[in-house]
């Protein structure tokens, strides 16, 4: 839009910058998944000021307190060696962030350099990276992180490696078709035609219009990679012991005491399914407003009430005319 001053027509500047306009639109629109957004920023704080919040260290062991229910003293109960299940449960959000920012950041590194380089190269690159994606795709992604977990041994720092690599291998495929979408663009060819650098073209004109599905997949990916190292960790490939890790709880006494201190799995699994419910819901509402082609359903009927509401001023319009003529 235009706005006419004194001297002459300028250029009206948007209102709120892109994130701002994305965030007040995920409130007014998106109630759910503003509420998954509270879920993740409490997991966040809780995983930064784990030492503040957490009444007792991760491993302060207290013996003549083991497998106590919950009480004042300890507020979900003790393991069968007298440790606090708040204090391991609040760490264990912290293990939970530090994988989900890591290997989620690893995994959008990834899937931005093959697909922004397959998709805007082309040709013989595309295809020998397509291949090498297809025979990767073959087996099931968690086949594949179970046996390199196997390979480099247990740790967090292989954990976050292994993760982020193969999921941003499996999303680099989302990366590059909305790289094609814009290359064909007219203006990356008048960018090339007047001699200007690849690597300017991809970092000016490709990267900010494939900005929305990289957010995307950032925020999806998050969950999956706190519900993967749980899944790892209860099968033993992933965080070792001591470390508080939700799914190495759910695995050893959760499983072993299920009936006969049933807080020890409770409470672990309630942590984990409210973090990834969360980050879903979270992830569902930016991709429906960053999205263009998967509207919410808020939108479609508002939009269909806005056009009926201006075909019916129309036809009355018309019907005027008609009876004046």
């Amino acid at each position: 839009m235009r706005d006419r001053t004194s001297s002459g027509y300028r250029q009206k500047r948007p209102k709120h910058s892109f994130f701002a306009e994305t965030f007040l639109r995920l409130v007014r629109e998106k109630p759910l998944a503003t509420f998954g957004g509270v879920l993740v920023v409490l997991l966040f704080f809780t995983g930064i000021f784990a030492n503040v919040l957490a009444p007792y260290g991760m491993n302060e062991i207290h013996l003549q307190d083991a497998l106590s229910p919950p009480s004042a003293t300890h507020w979900l109960g003790t393991d069968k060696m007298g440790r606090d299940m708040l204090s391991r449960c609040i760490f264990g959000a912290r293990i939970s962030m530090v994988v989900g920012l890591g290997a989620g950041f690893l995994c959008v590194l990834i899937a931005c350099l093959i697909g922004i380089t397959s998709g805007f190269f082309g040709g013989k690159v595309d295809l020998l990276l397509q291949r090498f994606i297809d025979a990767i795709m073959c087996f099931p992604a968690m086949f594949i992180i179970l046996a390199f977990m196997g390979i480099v041994g247990p740790g967090l720092v292989h954990l976050i490696v292994v993760l982020g690599v193969i999921r941003g291998i499996l999303n680099s495929r989302v990366v590059r078709s909305a790289v094609i979408s814009v290359r064909e663009s007219r203006y990356i060819d008048a960018a090339i035609a007047i001699g200007c650098k690849t690597s300017y073209c991809i970092v000016r004109h490709v990267l900010p219009n494939v900005l929305a599905p990289v957010i995307i997949i950032s925020t999806v990916e998050m969950g999956y990679m706190i519900i993967a190292e749980a899944s790892i960790s209860f099968l033993g490939f992933g965080i070792p012991p001591p470390y508080p890790s939700w799914g190495g709880m759910l695995s050893g006494q959760g499983r072993g005491y299920m009936l006969q201190s049933p807080w020890l799995a409770v409470w672990p699994g309630l942590f984990l399914s409210l973090a990834v419910f969360g980050i879903n819901m979270f992830s569902d509402g930016l991709r429906d407003i960053l999205d263009p082609r998967l509207k919410g359903r808020m939108g479609v009927f508002r939009a269909s009430r806005r056009k009926k509401q201006e075909l019916s001023n129309q036809m009355v319009m018309d019907k005027g005319r008609l009876n004046k003529a």
